[in-house]
């Protein structure tokens, strides 16, 4: 029953999100545009719910040329991809924004496990043990609240598994504050090999 009901809400959270923050959307996208060459807005192939792959939607934060499939972490030095605004929005957390887009097409969901990438077999691998990835992906989610780019692995799957088994409104509801807290201390944001 708690399913339909989060899906509901994150239906009509994501449809108010948008319209609110339109106006905030439109100058970022405008920012994007005038800084460096390429599209505003990068995709990048996810595993949704039960391994189902769907496009994830992002404000572009690095130049044109960056290794689309690589996950931010396995770069060498991936200051030289990051824009200056990228560098902002990143740390923000505000790239993300164009995932309420994904949240209003039913991809994703405010709170869940965060899509892996489509060739992260090592996270995709570990999170079967634990169930998560029959979940819908979520725009944060437990491990985020809890060390987000910090995190090995195994540890990053096992946060998600406790998000499986104990999915609740109540745990939906800290999370999501939580989130808002950690994103306004840039809690638990790494580019790459940063220590």
């Amino acid at each position: 029953m708690y399913k339909l009901f989060k899906r509901l809400m994150d239906f009509v959270i994501s449809l108010i999100g948008l319209l609110v923050l339109s106006p905030f959307l439109i100058i970022i996208a405008l920012i994007i545009k005038l800084e460096s060459q390429g599209k505003i807005l990068f995709t990048q192939k996810r595993v949704g719910k039960d391994k189902v792959l769907f496009n994830i939607y992002k404000f572009r934060s690095m130049v044109s040329e960056t290794p689309k499939d690589t996950p931010t972490h396995l770069l060498n030095d991936p200051s030289r991809f990051i824009t200056k605004s990228g560098a902002f929005l990143r740390k923000s957390s505000l790239d993300e924004l164009p995932q309420l887009l994904n949240i209003l097409k039913g991809d994703m969901s405010i709170v869940g496990p965060r899509p892996a990438l489509w060739n992260q077999d090592d996270l995709i691998t570990e999170r079967d043990k634990f169930k998560a990835n029959d979940l819908v992906p979520g725009l944060t989610g437990w491990a985020q609240i809890n060390g987000r780019d910090e995190l090995p692995i195994v540890e990053k799957a096992k946060l998600d598994g406790y998000y499986a088994s104990h999915i609740s409104l109540f745990l939906d509801i800290k999370i999501f504050f939580l989130t808002i807290f950690k994103v306004l201390k840039s809690d638990g944001v790494r580019e790459g090999g940063q220590k």
